[in-house]
């Protein structure tokens, strides 16, 4: 099962364990990680902004889609390496997955 570490604003990291065929928003739910989802994974809102940690990884990873870019837009603390946690599908492929949650989202502060 691929896994997954999770930078808090704090800077505190958390490794999970990630089962294949869900969201990273998913997995950061099912394991108490501070990432909102305040649409709960329909791709209307930007609380699940995570920021890809390794440039290659986030070079691999399918392209945004445009929802998905108009949602980022909206993003607080954007970034280069930046994606939805909604739309990022676990993986074999992404085991050993570094990413980092921003200070601050639109609807709340997590900081």
């Amino acid at each position: 099962m691929p896994s997954v570490t999770f930078i808090l604003a704090d800077g505190t990291e958390r490794a999970v364990d990630a089962p294949n065929d869900i969201s990273l928003l998913e997995v950061a739910h099912k394991n108490d990680i501070p990432l909102e989802g305040a649409c709960e994974g329909s791709l209307a809102c930007s609380t699940c902004h995570v920021i890809i940690e390794d440039q290659a990884v986030f070079d691999d990873l399918p392209e945004p889609t445009e929802d998905e870019e108009d949602m980022l837009d909206l993003a607080f603390g954007l970034t280069h390496t930046s994606r939805l946690g909604c739309q990022i599908m676990m993986n074999d492929s992404l085991d050993g997955l570094r990413v980092k949650l921003p200070e601050a989202t639109r609807n709340m502060s997590v900081a």
